[in-house]
Protein backbone atom coordinates (compact mmCIF):
# COMPACT_ATOMS: atom_id res chain seq x y z
CA UNK A 1 0.00 0.00 0.00
CA UNK A 2 1.39 3.42 -0.91
CA UNK A 3 1.92 6.01 1.88
CA UNK A 4 -0.07 9.26 1.61
CA UNK A 5 1.94 12.20 0.39
CA UNK A 6 1.16 14.33 3.48
CA UNK A 7 2.49 11.63 5.80
CA UNK A 8 5.78 11.45 3.92
CA UNK A 9 6.27 15.18 4.20
CA UNK A 10 5.59 15.10 7.93
CA UNK A 11 8.08 12.27 8.48
CA UNK A 12 10.72 14.02 6.42
CA UNK A 13 10.41 17.16 8.56
CA UNK A 14 10.50 15.35 11.91
CA UNK A 15 14.20 14.42 11.80
CA UNK A 16 15.48 17.97 10.99
CA UNK A 17 13.28 19.40 13.73
CA UNK A 18 14.70 16.98 16.33
CA UNK A 19 18.25 17.72 15.18
CA UNK A 20 17.56 21.46 15.38
CA UNK A 21 16.23 21.14 18.92
CA UNK A 22 19.30 19.15 19.97
CA UNK A 23 21.61 21.74 18.45
CA UNK A 24 19.85 24.61 20.22
CA UNK A 25 19.97 22.74 23.55
CA UNK A 26 23.69 21.99 23.17
CA UNK A 27 24.58 25.57 22.25
CA UNK A 28 22.45 26.86 25.12
CA UNK A 29 24.17 24.60 27.66
CA UNK A 30 27.62 25.66 26.47
CA UNK A 31 26.70 29.35 26.58
CA UNK A 32 25.26 29.12 30.09
CA UNK A 33 28.36 27.23 31.27
CA UNK A 34 30.59 29.95 29.81
CA UNK A 35 28.59 32.71 31.51
CA UNK A 36 28.74 30.92 34.86
CA UNK A 37 32.48 30.33 34.48
CA UNK A 38 33.02 34.02 33.82
CA UNK A 39 31.04 34.94 36.91
CA UNK A 40 33.05 32.75 39.32
CA UNK A 41 35.77 35.33 40.17
CA UNK A 42 33.12 37.82 41.31
CA UNK A 43 32.17 35.50 44.20
CA UNK A 44 35.64 35.38 45.76
CA UNK A 45 35.83 37.89 48.62
CA UNK A 46 37.30 39.11 51.85
CA UNK A 47 35.56 38.51 55.17
CA UNK A 48 35.58 39.76 58.74
CA UNK A 49 34.28 37.73 61.68
CA UNK A 50 34.00 38.23 65.43
CA UNK A 51 32.62 35.87 68.01
CA UNK A 52 29.66 37.35 69.87
CA UNK A 53 29.97 40.77 68.22
CA UNK A 54 27.52 43.19 69.82
CA UNK A 55 27.15 46.96 69.79
CA UNK A 56 29.25 48.64 72.52
CA UNK A 57 31.09 45.38 73.29
CA UNK A 58 34.65 45.91 74.58
CA UNK A 59 37.94 44.22 73.66
CA UNK A 60 36.51 42.35 70.67
CA UNK A 61 38.83 40.40 68.36
CA UNK A 62 38.13 40.79 64.64
CA UNK A 63 39.41 38.04 62.33
CA UNK A 64 40.02 39.07 58.71
CA UNK A 65 40.32 36.60 55.81
CA UNK A 66 41.41 37.79 52.35
CA UNK A 67 41.09 35.28 49.52
CA UNK A 68 43.79 35.28 46.83
CA UNK A 69 42.56 35.85 43.28
CA UNK A 70 45.87 35.86 41.43
CA UNK A 71 47.46 32.88 39.69
CA UNK A 72 50.81 34.62 39.23
CA UNK A 73 51.54 36.75 42.32
CA UNK A 74 51.20 36.57 46.11
CA UNK A 75 49.39 38.97 48.45
CA UNK A 76 51.81 41.48 49.96
CA UNK A 77 49.66 44.12 51.65
CA UNK A 78 46.16 44.79 52.98
CA UNK A 79 44.86 48.26 53.79
CA UNK A 80 41.68 48.49 55.86
CA UNK A 81 39.58 51.66 56.05
CA UNK A 82 37.73 51.99 59.34
CA UNK A 83 33.96 52.59 59.42
CA UNK A 84 32.36 55.53 61.19
CA UNK A 85 32.60 55.22 64.95
CA UNK A 86 36.10 53.69 65.05
CA UNK A 87 39.50 55.41 65.04
CA UNK A 88 42.96 53.94 64.40
CA UNK A 89 43.82 54.40 68.09
CA UNK A 90 40.96 52.02 68.98
CA UNK A 91 42.69 49.12 67.17
CA UNK A 92 45.47 46.85 68.42
CA UNK A 93 47.22 44.28 66.24
CA UNK A 94 47.14 40.67 67.46
CA UNK A 95 48.56 38.36 64.79
CA UNK A 96 49.02 37.92 61.04
CA UNK A 97 51.21 36.33 58.38
CA UNK A 98 54.80 35.61 59.45
CA UNK A 99 57.08 38.58 58.86
CA UNK A 100 54.24 41.04 58.28
CA UNK A 101 54.01 44.36 60.12
CA UNK A 102 51.09 46.50 61.23
CA UNK A 103 50.92 50.29 60.84
CA UNK A 104 48.16 52.82 61.41
CA UNK A 105 47.07 55.32 58.77
CA UNK A 106 44.91 58.42 58.94
CA UNK A 107 41.85 56.34 58.07
CA UNK A 108 42.64 52.86 59.36
CA UNK A 109 45.60 50.53 59.19
CA UNK A 110 47.79 48.40 56.93
CA UNK A 111 49.33 44.96 57.34
CA UNK A 112 52.13 44.14 54.92
CA UNK A 113 55.28 42.14 54.45
CA UNK A 114 56.94 39.49 52.30
CA UNK A 115 54.61 38.27 49.57
CA UNK A 116 52.67 35.13 50.39
CA UNK A 117 52.82 32.04 48.21
CA UNK A 118 50.81 32.28 45.01
CA UNK A 119 47.24 31.27 45.79
CA UNK A 120 47.68 31.58 49.56
CA UNK A 121 45.03 33.54 51.47
CA UNK A 122 45.94 36.26 53.97
CA UNK A 123 44.57 36.08 57.51
CA UNK A 124 45.12 38.44 60.44
CA UNK A 125 43.43 39.55 63.66
CA UNK A 126 43.04 42.85 65.49
CA UNK A 127 41.41 43.78 68.81
CA UNK A 128 38.91 46.64 69.01
CA UNK A 129 38.77 48.66 72.23
CA UNK A 130 35.00 49.05 71.90
CA UNK A 131 32.59 48.47 69.03
CA UNK A 132 30.38 51.44 68.14
CA UNK A 133 26.64 51.54 68.69
CA UNK A 134 25.67 50.31 65.22
CA UNK A 135 23.93 47.42 63.48
CA UNK A 136 26.68 46.74 60.91
CA UNK A 137 30.29 47.74 60.34
CA UNK A 138 31.83 47.85 56.85
CA UNK A 139 35.61 47.59 56.50
CA UNK A 140 36.61 48.67 52.98
CA UNK A 141 39.81 46.84 52.05
CA UNK A 142 42.50 47.31 49.40
CA UNK A 143 44.32 44.05 48.67
CA UNK A 144 47.72 44.40 46.97
CA UNK A 145 49.83 41.77 45.23
CA UNK A 146 53.56 41.61 44.58
CA UNK A 147 53.10 42.40 40.88
CA UNK A 148 51.26 45.68 41.55
CA UNK A 149 47.73 44.37 41.15
CA UNK A 150 45.18 45.79 43.63
CA UNK A 151 41.77 44.26 44.37
CA UNK A 152 39.45 46.91 45.80
CA UNK A 153 36.96 45.32 48.18
CA UNK A 154 34.93 48.49 48.70
CA UNK A 155 31.46 47.93 47.29
CA UNK A 156 28.50 48.61 49.58
CA UNK A 157 25.34 46.49 49.50
CA UNK A 158 23.00 49.48 49.58
CA UNK A 159 24.79 51.61 47.00
CA UNK A 160 26.77 50.97 43.83
CA UNK A 161 28.20 54.48 43.73
CA UNK A 162 31.24 53.61 45.86
CA UNK A 163 32.11 50.40 44.06
CA UNK A 164 33.66 51.79 40.90
CA UNK A 165 31.84 48.98 39.08
CA UNK A 166 34.27 46.27 40.21
CA UNK A 167 31.78 43.93 41.87
CA UNK A 168 33.95 43.55 45.01
CA UNK A 169 31.82 43.70 48.19
CA UNK A 170 33.49 45.19 51.26
CA UNK A 171 33.86 42.97 54.34
CA UNK A 172 30.91 43.59 56.65
CA UNK A 173 30.28 42.61 60.26
CA UNK A 174 26.73 42.53 61.63
CA UNK A 175 26.40 43.47 65.30
CA UNK A 176 23.90 42.21 67.81
CA UNK A 177 22.03 44.53 70.14
CA UNK A 178 24.03 46.03 72.99
CA UNK A 179 23.95 44.33 76.37
CA UNK A 180 21.62 45.98 78.91
CA UNK A 181 23.46 48.78 80.66
CA UNK A 182 26.30 48.98 78.10
CA UNK A 183 27.52 52.53 77.54
CA UNK A 184 30.23 54.14 75.38
CA UNK A 185 33.60 54.45 77.07
CA UNK A 186 35.81 57.52 76.79
CA UNK A 187 37.29 57.86 73.29
CA UNK A 188 40.93 56.96 72.73
CA UNK A 189 43.38 59.89 72.58
CA UNK A 190 43.59 60.98 68.94
CA UNK A 191 47.38 61.02 68.99
CA UNK A 192 47.75 57.50 70.34
CA UNK A 193 48.73 55.53 67.24
CA UNK A 194 49.35 51.81 67.51
CA UNK A 195 52.11 50.10 65.55
CA UNK A 196 53.28 46.52 65.91
CA UNK A 197 55.62 44.08 64.21
CA UNK A 198 56.74 40.50 64.86
CA UNK A 199 59.51 40.43 67.50
CA UNK A 200 61.90 38.73 65.07
CA UNK A 201 61.48 41.40 62.42
CA UNK A 202 62.33 45.12 62.58
CA UNK A 203 59.37 47.49 62.08
CA UNK A 204 58.86 48.39 58.44
CA UNK A 205 58.33 51.92 57.22
CA UNK A 206 54.66 52.76 56.86
CA UNK A 207 53.44 52.80 53.31
CA UNK A 208 51.27 55.69 52.21
CA UNK A 209 47.62 54.62 51.96
CA UNK A 210 46.36 53.69 48.53
CA UNK A 211 43.51 55.95 47.31
CA UNK A 212 40.24 54.11 47.04
CA UNK A 213 39.23 55.78 43.80
CA UNK A 214 42.59 55.54 42.04
CA UNK A 215 42.22 54.80 38.37
CA UNK A 216 45.59 53.18 37.70
CA UNK A 217 45.15 50.10 39.87
CA UNK A 218 45.10 46.66 38.33
CA UNK A 219 41.81 45.16 39.33
CA UNK A 220 40.73 41.54 39.49
CA UNK A 221 39.78 39.45 36.50
CA UNK A 222 36.04 39.85 36.80
CA UNK A 223 35.96 42.20 33.80
CA UNK A 224 34.40 44.99 35.87
CA UNK A 225 31.07 43.16 36.09
CA UNK A 226 29.20 42.37 39.27
CA UNK A 227 27.41 39.03 39.92
CA UNK A 228 24.10 40.73 39.08
CA UNK A 229 25.47 41.79 35.68
CA UNK A 230 26.59 38.23 34.88
CA UNK A 231 23.14 36.95 35.87
CA UNK A 232 21.52 39.44 33.50
CA UNK A 233 23.79 38.36 30.65
CA UNK A 234 22.90 34.71 31.24
CA UNK A 235 19.17 35.47 31.26
CA UNK A 236 19.42 37.46 28.04
CA UNK A 237 21.36 34.65 26.37
CA UNK A 238 18.71 32.10 27.33
CA UNK A 239 15.93 34.35 25.92
CA UNK A 240 17.79 34.70 22.63
CA UNK A 241 18.33 30.93 22.38
CA UNK A 242 14.70 30.25 23.20
CA UNK A 243 13.56 32.61 20.45
CA UNK A 244 15.95 31.04 17.95
CA UNK A 245 14.70 27.54 18.78
CA UNK A 246 11.06 28.59 18.37
CA UNK A 247 11.78 30.25 15.01
CA UNK A 248 13.66 27.20 13.67
CA UNK A 249 10.89 24.83 14.79
CA UNK A 250 8.22 27.06 13.22
CA UNK A 251 10.17 27.24 9.97
CA UNK A 252 10.60 23.44 9.81
CA UNK A 253 6.91 22.75 10.46
CA UNK A 254 5.46 25.41 8.13
CA UNK A 255 3.79 24.08 4.94
CA UNK A 256 6.01 23.94 1.88
CA UNK A 257 5.02 26.22 -1.02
Amino acid sequence: MSRPLGTARTTARTAPTARTARRVSTVGALLVAAVCAGAVPAFAHTEVEAEGARALAENVTLDFHAASESDTAGISKLEVILPKGLAPADIAYEEGPKGWTYDTTSRGWTVSGPELAVGANAEFSVKVRQLPDAKELVFKTLQSYSDGRVDRWIELDDSGDDSGGHGHPAPALKLGAAEPGATPIAPSPSGEATSAAPSSEPPAAADSPSPVAAGNEKDGGDGGLSPAAWTGIGAAALLVLGGAGWWLKRRDTSPST
